[in-house]
């Protein structure tokens, strides 16, 4: 059984604990607050690449059955811990896309952005891993998102591959948070009439695609990394909030069982001096 010194260092370093972590939730409730201001000014930037990309579908709604012979998917994960299950769920859509891919007889490499989720994906998918990008400085701009992309791009040309798969977790609310992922093919220089961009006419319409492929990967990208980062911050504000609720039913726990442990300290003082006072008053 643990003694009254013990118990008292337990509380002492839970009080400490939650402390920090109560400053943590603060923190991150401000960052976040920052974070949905950037993704509000970044969703009509990147608005006008909906009409050329596939469709952004739910990762547990969707079988998968979208996705051409060989990706590059590029998954986005944290570069640091306590930010709950944001990571877990962006491996757990990594491995099932995988192992749809594998069912369907398809091929799939990873491009990971992030090193939480390259330390977590390496352990299983470490061959598969083709380039990582880590020690990402937060908050995001679009600086940041086109070094993200001559990564991804790099990777992407080095391959043969169909299509580059973004997965990420997207900001619903505070409290809610969905992993989300979406192809994008490269853009066609021809196709067919209603095309969104067959009613322009380029000079060098081959090169004019490259370049605009790439703009539109970096202006994905940028979305994308701003979604995650807000939902980062939302589940490491929900996270800290629970270890601080914890803590404090951890010291009022503690609390009681130090003050059990002096009351039982006391009364057997007690018992001791009444019994040797009783011994004392024998003749």
């Amino acid at each position: 059984m643990a003694t009254e010194k013990q118990i008292a260092m337990q509380i002492k370093s839970t009080t400490n604990i939650k402390k920090i972590t109560s400053s943590m939730k603060m923190v991150s409730a401000a960052k976040l607050k920052g974070d949905e201001n950037r993704l509000k000014v970044a969703a009509p930037f990147n608005a006008w690449s909906n009409a050329l990309v596939d469709e952004v579908k739910i990762v547990d709604d969707s079988d998968f059955t979208d996705l051409p012979q060989k990706i590059l998917l590029v998954p986005f994960t944290s570069e640091k811990g306590l930010c709950g299950g944001i990571n877990t769920f962006i491996n757990r859509g990594t491995r099932n896309i995988s192992a749809s891919m594998k069912e369907q007889g398809k091929e799939m490499e990873i491009c990971v952005i992030g090193e939480k989720g390259r330390s977590q994906l390496r352990r299983a998918y470490g061959s598969q891993i083709v380039r990582s990008a880590t020690d990402i400085v937060a908050p995001g701009t679009f600086a940041l998102a086109s070094s993200l992309a001559n990564e991804v791009l790099s990777a992407y040309k080095e391959g043969d591959y169909d299509a580059i798969v973004l997965l990420y977790n997207h900001y619903v609310n505070p409290a809610v948070y969905d992993q989300m992922y979406q192809v994008i093919r490269e853009l066609p220089e021809e196709g067919e009439i209603g095309e969104p961009l067959m009613e322009y006419e380029f000079e060098d319409k081959k090169e004019v695609m490259a370049d605009m492929y790439e703009y539109m990967i970096a202006s994905q990208i940028y979305y994308s990394f701003l979604d995650g980062a807000a939902a980062e911050q939302a589940s490491r504000m929900a996270a800290m909030g629970n270890a601080t609720k914890n803590a404090g039913e951890m010291i009022d726990s503690l609390t009681l069982k130090y003050n059990r442990a002096r009351q039982t300290r006391i009364t057997t003082e007690l018992i001791e001096i009444i019994s040797g006072a009783a011994a004392l008053d024998d003749p």
